[in-house]
């Protein structure tokens, strides 16, 4: 297939995707749309196909609001955050050694400053979950407020693009809470010791959601995962984060039908990377416990197919000669180079068990991770997708495939 019906394959299904589904929160109606869509062109290719039920959390709110003395402060409920109607004592804390001093029982909590400064871990998050972050949660149940406020700044490392952020993203975490800008923190923080009144109208719903798996074998010794994760956050259509994953997944599942290899191909949309539970991913490990030694090679696709610059793929921990092997796709493949190593992704939980990976993404993203104001917001959008960069890192993954396949032919 050339590069010009691939380019234009991949925009049909990014349209379907970002455009006609557009967000799809783990839980929602439009995330189970986007996996039935994923299926039924697997299944339209010829692979089997098996289609894993998850539980998850949907979550909905109309709004907080925040006000003391008769003035108001531009609050947001926090995202999987149980609603509130409350008023207490407002009281100020900018410092792990103040929460563990200071009794917040039954007060409702402004955190700002450094111990406002990241994104909080949840509670039950598998994969990265510091002491630190543990030691806050607790000293907040423990401590027993009826909601906190969180001013927060900008933190692309630990939130993506937006601002403010949610402190804390979590459905297992049952103290009511709102975010808000740190300016507007500095503003009320003016008030402290003063009574506050805040409403939150948000609410869990139990619902389900669903990984995506096509494979072209039964076998299972030296299968090459190909991963990507089809969930966003809230409020943001999801292009490059991870649409362009999704729908180079679905344009692999084309080429690799056309192409013969020597090895199993399992081709994995996993549902929950941007989602306090990652329940998709967890699923995933359950399922494959004790075979991860067994694999051959992880390739995970996110951040693909940014409009700026070339795409990158940055290997971990690759056998020689599945390095060499990239090495001559990379040397014949201008538009594609080597990435440096990035951790944020579904590739870290295959390294994390022993897995060499490949992680795909764009290079302008990767460089400017730190600083970029695009991902998990609406700027996230088609207008950002350069869709030959998305045709490009399907052929080149296939061209690595196919070399890998006849290396081992000889």
């Amino acid at each position: 297939m050339d590069k010009r019906t691939l380019t234009e394959k991949a925009k049909s299904h990014l349209e379907v995707l970002c455009a006609e589904i557009g967000e799809r929160r783990v839980g929602s109606e439009k995330n189970r749309q986007a996996t039935a869509y994923t299926k039924k062109v697997l299944k339209e290719l010829g692979w089997q196909i098996e289609s894993t039920e998850l539980s998850a959390i949907d979550w909905k709110t109309e709004g907080a609001t925040l006000t003391c003395n008769g003035e108001s402060f531009e609050v947001f409920s926090s995202e999987y955050s149980l609603g509130c109607s409350v008023k207490g004592k407002l009281t100020a804390i900018n410092t792990v050694a103040q929460l563990e001093q200071i009794d917040i029982k039954d007060k409702i909590v402004l955190l700002y400053g450094e111990i406002a400064s990241q994104q909080i871990a949840p509670k039950k998050f598998p994969f990265w979950n510091p002491e630190e972050h543990q030691h806050i949660v607790s000293l907040l149940e423990k401590g027993n407020p009826k909601a906190l406020i969180c001013a927060t700044e900008r933190n692309a490392i630990s939130a993506g693009g937006v601002y403010p952020f949610p402190m804390f993203e979590d459905g297992d975490f049952d103290i009511p809470s709102v975010y808000m800008k740190d300016t507007e923190g500095e503003k009320l923080l003016a008030y402290a010791g003063q009574t506050v009144e805040l409403e939150s109208k948000a609410i869990r719903i139990s619902e389900t959601a669903f990984n995506v798996i096509g494979r072209n074998s039964n076998q299972t010794k030296d299968r090459i995962l190909i991963t990507a994760h089809i969930d966003t956050k809230i409020s943001t259509p999801g292009a490059i984060d991870n649409g362009t994953g999704v729908a180079i997944v679905l344009l692999l599942a084309e080429l690799l039908k056309e192409k013969s290899q020597n090895y199993p191909i399992e081709l994995v949309i996993l549902n929950g990377e941007d989602y306090y539970g990652a329940p998709g991913q967890v699923k995933y490990m359950e399922q494959n416990a004790g075979q991860f030694g067994e694999m051959l090679l992880n390739i995970n696709i996110d951040g693909a197919g940014y409009k700026e610059g070339v795409s990158c793929f940055s290997p971990f921990n690759l056998p020689e000669n599945i390095l060499d092997a990239l090495y001559e796709v990379l040397w014949n493949t201008p538009e594609i180079t080597e990435g440096l190593p990035w951790y944020q992704g579904d590739h870290s939980m295959f390294l994390q068990n022993g897995c060499p990976a490949i992680a795909v993404s764009s290079q302008w993203f990767i460089e400017n991770f730190e600083i970029q104001e695009l991902t998990h917001t609406p700027k996230d959008n088609l207008s950002i997708v350069n869709y030959e960069r998305v045709a490009e890192c399907a052929l080149g993954i296939t061209k690595f495939i196919v070399s890998l396949s006849h290396d081992k032919n000889n």
